[in-house]
């Protein structure tokens, strides 16, 4: 049996009546109106999914209707009832979005029919929204997690510059969630709806980058038996992420550029240019001004590169939002696995924070799904990490000592902070240090400050 709900709008009551009967015997909720009037007062309250509307009514003109009405609500789909059918009503009622158009009497039976096709067509539509949103909500700034103020701080950069045009560079070390901003600066630009692509550079050859990112022409080397686009080409009116772009052969540094400066490039084995418009966001966990100065980076593109860069924190400087993290992708993970895993234990929660995640968020993440596939109960323990997280040193686990040099650290920090009231940029001004290690020490230690 069907389910779904369907408007009937027909100034005939007998015949809408008996529409009504037969296509509630098909499991379907039927509403009916007289006139288009009533019809929208109905699909302003009512989550309808088909409308089965007359082409002649009081108050309007059906094939009008199903314009208007799809441009404010696409996913319902409309089927027009005409007494008199003729070629140039229906080709404009399917022009402005019918589903189809049938003549009453003539066509009765293929009414069910059809309505079951609509039916499905807008559970599919339906479906794909649904889609969009969860991609859409995953990918933008919403969706990185974090509350530490350095994520917070990079976040607001991101979206200070997502709705421009400007080219920016995404600093940070491997695992920092490069590409999560790139594509939240891509949803939360003009570009949203247009293609996002995504490229490591470190992955491929100088000959394959090239043919991969600039595309190439048939014939043009051995293998190339037909045409290819490349992603600068796919990610025309949208945006093209180049990861590791420090990664990149200097010889195709060049033709990057000349893609910045004029908004064209030569396929590989072509003659002619081709012109795109497109966005390019690049990351590294590269030195480049260094790699400038070895004479490794181009200079000019560097600078044309650089107009914008966002540094992103590594996941040691942020200990604060692990548990958060965590959380997020034990929920995932255990989804994924069919199990039911409700928390983390404290002790589980302390060897994550004490652990310095030289991989950052891609190794928590990692380590996480570990721990899920190998839990068998309720809660996430100590006994569900690696042996390397397992074990945790006495600096750590046990009280400083006196002699430990660690000690002397976390009471002169503690005694400068006492000293600022709190202020965190004051006290690394005065510990002639920086703010982010600062940060680091306060987690690490475990300090506590009286606020200004």
């Amino acid at each position: 049996m069907a389910t779904g709900i369907v408007l009937i709008i027909d100034d005939e009551e007998k015949l809408r009546a008996l529409l009504a009967r037969i296509i509630r015997l098909e499991g379907f909720t039927v509403l009916e109106a007289d006139s288009l009037k009533a019809g929208g007062r109905l699909l302003e309250k009512e989550d309808i999914d088909v409308v089965l509307c007359d082409v002649k009514l009081p108050d309007g003109n059906g094939v009008d209707f199903v314009r208007d009405l799809k441009s404010r609500r696409p996913c319902i789909e409309i089927i027009l009832l005409t007494a008199y059918g003729n070629i140039a009503d229906g080709v404009k009622a399917m022009k402005n979005g019918a589903f189809d158009y049938i003549t009453k009497g003539d066509d009765n039976d293929k009414i069910i029919p059809l309505l079951a096709r609509a039916f499905e067509k807008v559970q599919l539509q339906k479906r794909v929204q649904q889609l969009e949103q969860q991609v859409g909500k995953r990918y933008t700034f919403e969706g990185i997690l974090g509350q530490s103020p350095l994520i917070m701080d990079a976040i607001a950069l991101a979206r200070k510059v997502a709705p421009t045009e400007a080219t920016v560079l995404l600093l940070g070390e491997t695992g920092t969630g490069k590409e999560v901003f790139a594509q939240a600066i891509h949803q939360g630009s003009k570009r949203a709806t247009k293609p996002f692509m995504a490229l490591n550079c470190s992955a491929f050859s100088k000959e394959l980058l090239e043919s991969e990112l600039f595309g190439h022409k048939a014939g043009a080397f051995t293998g190339a038996t037909k045409d290819k686009r490349g992603l600068i080409e796919e990610a025309d009116l949208g945006t093209l992420f180049l990861d590791e772009i420090g990664e990149m052969h200097i010889d195709l540094q060049a033709k990057l550029l000349r893609v910045l400066e004029t908004s064209e490039f030569i396929k590989v084995g072509d003659t002619r240019p081709t012109r795109v418009n497109v966005r390019i966001i690049t990351a590294t966990n590269r030195d480049l001004q260094q790699d400038v100065a070895d004479g490794k980076f181009r200079e000019d593109l560097f600078y044309r590169l650089n107009v914008f860069t966002i540094s992103l924190p590594s996941l040691r400087d942020r200990k604060k939002d692990i548990p958060a993290i965590a959380e997020y992708y034990l929920r995932w993970f255990a989804k994924k696995g069919n199990k039911r895993i409700e928390s983390m234990s404290k002790e589980f929660l302390d060897h994550l924070q004490q652990h310095e995640w030289k991989g950052n968020i891609r190794e928590l993440k990692n380590i996480i799904e570990r721990a899920v596939i190998l839990s068998d109960g309720p809660q996430l323990t100590v006994d569900n990490l690696p042996t390397e997280l397992q074990v945790t040193s006495l600096r750590h686990t046990g009280p400083l000592s006196a002699f430990d040099l660690a000690s002397v650290e976390k009471l002169h920090i503690q005694r400068v902070l006492n000293h600022t009231r709190g202020n965190k940029t004051e006290a690394a001004r005065l510990l002639n240090i920086g703010l982010t290690t600062l940060y680091r020490k306060i987690e690490e230690y475990k300090l506590s400050y009286e606020a200004s």
